[in-house]
C-alpha cells in the first residue's frame, strides 16, 4: 500500500516553516481507494510571493484546522503505508517536523517518484512534476496545490507501476527491501526503530563485538545504505556480520563527528581500522617575509609543526580555499603562493591586486586584510562557544574551545540557560584535544553554518 502525499508550505525550510496544505491518496497498487485533503492554518503569515505561487491566502487559511487537529487521522491514513512523493524528502522532512513539534516520532518507508522516474523512464530532459507530467501526457489540475499535485503524482506513479512490472527484479517493489545476504541473527525490526537525525551508530558481531562505528546526518538513511552497499569486498563482508545495532541521536552533526571520532580512537573496531582515511592532509599555514608581509602557503599537515589556521582533505581543496580568500579579502597571488614569480603577481597587472607584491601597498595595509582572514579561522589561544541544534526543540548543544584547545561538548536547556554562560559552560563533558579533533572544527566551521558563536 502506498500513501502518496503533497504538501503547500510557508516556505522552503522544515525547521522554520510551516505547512498550509496537504492531500493524500491511498494506492493499493491496483488504484486509488481513498483521498484525503485539507487546508492547515499554520499559525503564522504566510508570505506574498507563497501566496502568489500557490493561490493560499491568509483569508483562505485563518479558519482551517491547525495541524495538530489532522494529526491523528494522518497517523491513521497513512499507517503500514509507503510514504510517496515527487522529491520525497521535501514533503516527508515537513509532515516529519510538523509531528515532532508535537512530541510525536512519524516514521514510514520512502518512495521518491523523481528517483523512480530517472530509473524506469530514463531519457528526460527534466524530472520536475510540472515538465515530467508535459512529456508524459499526465494532465495536472490545480499546478502547486496539493491535491492537484498528488493527483498528478498518483497518475505518474500508476505509470511507474506498469513500467515496472515487466522488470525481472523490480524496482519499486524492491525500493525499502533489503539485501538478501544479511546474517540470519539480524532482527530485522530493529531497522524500523532508527531515528532519522544526526548522531552516532554501531554494528556488532554474534559475540557482541563492537566491529564498526559510524556517524550521520540521518542514521537510518546511512544504515541501510551499508545493507545496499555492493561496491567493495570489505562492504559485504561487514554487512554479513551485523547482529546487532545500537545508535545515539546528537541533534548537531558537529556533535556526532566529535564522538565518533573520540570513540573510534577508545575501541578501534575492526573495520573502522581497515578503513585507510586519508582526511585532513592539507592545511593552511602563515609566516612573515623579511619585508614584512604575511603570507600563505598550503603544506602537508604531517611536515608542519606550527598548527594549521585551516585544514583540507586534498591539495585542490586548499588551493580552491586560498582562491577563494585572495578574491573575498583581495590579498596577492604571489603572497598566497599561487603565482610563483620573481616579479609581481597577474592580478596586479590587471588591477586586482594592490601591490604588495611590488612594494607598492604597504605590510600594514597588506596585513590588515590579511589578519582578518587568519582571525575568522583560527581559534588558536581563542575562547569560544560553538552554539548548534539539540536534540529537541528546548535543547542546544554546544562545543567549547578554550585557549585554542577543545575541552568537550554538552547540551543545556534553553529555558534555563538564558543569558547565563554559566549554564552553558557548566553542561560540559570534558575530551581531550588532539589534531584530529581540532581538524574537524575548523572543517565544520568552514563548511557549515552553526546557530551562534560566542567568543568569551
Amino acid at each position: 500500500m502506498y500513501a502518496i502525499i503533497d504538501i503547500e508550505t510557508t516556505g522552503g525550510n522544515p525547521k522554520t516553516d510551516k505547512i498550509t496544505e496537504i492531500a493524500v491518496i491511498i494506492h493499493d497498487g491496483q488504484k486509488v481507494i481513498r483521498e484525503f485533503s485539507t487546508l492547515i492554518n499554520p499559525e503564522c503569515k504566510i508570505p506574498y510571493h507563497i501566496s502568489a505561487l500557490t493561490g493560499i491566502t491568509n483569508e483562505m487559511v485563518a479558519e482551517a484546522p491547525r495541524f495538530f487537529e489532522i494529526a491523528r487521522e494522518l497517523v491513521e491514513i497513512t499507517a503500514d503505508n509507503a510514504f510517496v512523493a515527487h522529491n520525497v524528502s521535501f514533503d516527508y522532512n515537513f509532515v516529519r517536523s510538523e509531528f515532532r513539534r508535537l512530541g510525536y516520532e512519524f516514521k514510514r518507508e520512502q518512495l521518491c517518484t523523481v528517483r523512480l522516474s530517472r530509473k524506469l523512464i530514463p531519457g528526460h530532459t527534466s524530472y520536475s512534476l510540472g515538465i515530467l507530467c508535459d512529456d508524459l501526457n499526465i494532465p495536472v489540475n490545480g499546478r502547486h496545490r496539493a491535491m492537484g499535485d498528488a493527483m498528478a503524482t498518483a497518475r505518474l506513479f500508476d505509470l511507474l507501476l506498469s513500467a515496472d512490472s515487466g522488470n525481472q527484479s523490480p524496482v519499486i517493489s524492491q525500493a525499502n527491501r533489503l539485501p538478501n545476504n544479511v546474517h540470519p541473527g539480524l532482527d530485522l525490526s530493529i531497522l524500523h526503530k532508527l531515528p532519522e537525525e544526526p548522531g552516532v551508530y554501531y554494528f556488532y558481531n554474534l559475540d557482541q563485538e563492537l566491529i564498526y562505528i559510524g556517524k550521520s546526518k540521518n542514521i537510518r538513511q546511512r544504515v541501510l545504505s551499508h545493507f545496499s552497499n555492493n561496491t567493495t569486498g570489505k562492504a559485504m563482508q561487514m554487512r554479513e556480520q551485523i547482529v546487532d545495532i545500537g545508535f545515539e541521536t546528537t541533534g548537531s552533526e558537529l556533535i556526532a563527528l566529535l564522538q565518533e571520532s573520540f570513540e573510534i580512537k577508545l575501541h578501534k573496531p575492526l573495520y573502522n581500522r581497515a578503513q585507510r582515511r586519508t582526511l585532513f592532509q592539507y592545511g593552511l599555514y602563515t609566516y612573515n617575509d623579511i619585508n614584512g608581509y604575511i603570507r600563505f602557503f598550503q603544506g602537508k599537515t604531517s611536515d608542519q609543526e606550527s598548527p594549521p589556521i585551516m585544514c583540507f582533505t586534498t591539495k585542490a581543496e586548499a588551493k580552491g580555499f586560498l582562491m577563494k580568500i585572495i578574491d573575498q579579502y583581495e590579498l596577492c597571488q604571489k603572497l598566497c603562493g599561487l603565482y610563483p614569480t620573481g616579479n609581481h603577481c597577474f592580478h596586479y597587472e590587471i588591477g586586482a591586486c594592490h601591490g604588495a607584491c611590488a612594494g607598492k601597498e604597504p605590510p600594514s595595509e597588506y596585513n590588515h586584510r590579511a589578519g582578518k582572514v587568519i582571525e575568522k579561522y583560527r581559534f588558536e589561544n581563542r575562547n569560544m562557544l560553538i552554539i548548534d541544534a539539540g536534540r529537541n526543540n528546548g535543547e542546544r548543544s554546544v562545543v567549547k574551545i578554550e585557549n585554542g584547545m577543545y575541552n568537550g561538548y554538552g547540551y543545556f536547556d534553553l529555558q534555563f540557560a538564558g543569558t547565563d554562560q554559566t549554564v552553558i559552560h557548566d553542561c560540559i563533558k570534558a575530551f581531550s584535544d588532539n589534531r584530529d579533533v581540532k581538524q574537524i572544527i575548523r572543517q565544520y566551521l568552514r563548511n557549515h553554518a552553526v546557530e551562534r558563536l560566542i567568543v568569551y
